[in-house]
């Protein structure tokens, strides 16, 4: 399993690379703009905005994101 992680001083999110489809739905649901589509791929490059609304986590269709606070 291809498994990216960022951390920030309290809490973890981890994208599962492999089930990432890069359809999009993270950056359209997110609403601090922590996300952005990379190769295809959901990477939070604005981590350090993250309200921990879990917006991420119950949207995305693939299941593919983790966050501690969710």
């Amino acid at each position: 399993m291809d498994y990216k992680t960022w951390k920030t001083d309290t809490y973890k999110i981890e994208v599962d690379y492999d089930a990432c489809n890069g359809n999009g739905t993270c950056v359209e649901v997110c609403p601090t703009e922590v996300y952005e589509l990379l190769h295809d791929k959901a990477v939070p490059v604005n981590i350090e905005k993250c309200i921990e609304c879990c917006a991420c986590v119950d949207n995305c269709p693939q299941q593919a994101i983790t966050h501690t606070s969710c």
